[in-house]
C-alpha cells in the first residue's frame, strides 16, 4: 500500500513536471518586431527606420489575432497614424487615431484632440 502511494505521487510529479513545460502561453498582445524597430527608428532617425517602423506596425496589426486578446496593442494605431502624418496622408492619420480611440476609449481625449488638430490644419491648406 505505501509502495502504490509514493509510486501514485512520483507520477503525478513527473506529470506536473512535464505538462507545466509543454508550451508557452500566448503573450497579452502580438508586437511582432515592433521594439526592435522602433528602437532602430529612435536610434538613426531616417527615411529608412521610419519606413521599417511603419511595416512592422503594420505587421503587428494584421497579426493581432495571434494574442491572447485578439486585439492590437495599445498605442499602435496611434504610432501610425502619426506616421501617416508625417508623411502628409491626414485622411489615414484620423482613420488611425479614430481606431485606436474605438479599441482603447481611455485614449479617447488624446485622440479628440490629434483628430481636432489634423483637421484643423487640413482646413487652414485648403483655404488657401
Amino acid at each position: 500500500m505505501k509502495n502504490l502511494f509514493v509510486k501514485t505521487v512520483i507520477v503525478g510529479v513527473i506529470l506536473l513536471i512535464v505538462s507545466g513545460c509543454s508550451s508557452r502561453p500566448k503573450p497579452l498582445y502580438n508586437y511582432g518586431d515592433y521594439s526592435e524597430s522602433y528602437y532602430d527608428y529612435k536610434k538613426n532617425l531616417n527615411a529608412e527606420s521610419e519606413q521599417a517602423l511603419q511595416k512592422s506596425i503594420e505587421e503587428a496589426i494584421k497579426n493581432a489575432s495571434d494574442s491572447r486578446s485578439g486585439r492590437v496593442a495599445p498605442g499602435l494605431y496611434a504610432n501610425l497614424g502619426y506616421i501617416y502624418l508625417k508623411e502628409g496622408k491626414a485622411t489615414q492619420a484620423i482613420e488611425n487615431f479614430k481606431k485606436e480611440k474605438q479599441i482603447y476609449p481611455e485614449s479617447g481625449y488624446f485622440m479628440d484632440k490629434m483628430i481636432d488638430k489634423v483637421t484643423a490644419t487640413e482646413e487652414k491648406k485648403n483655404e488657401k
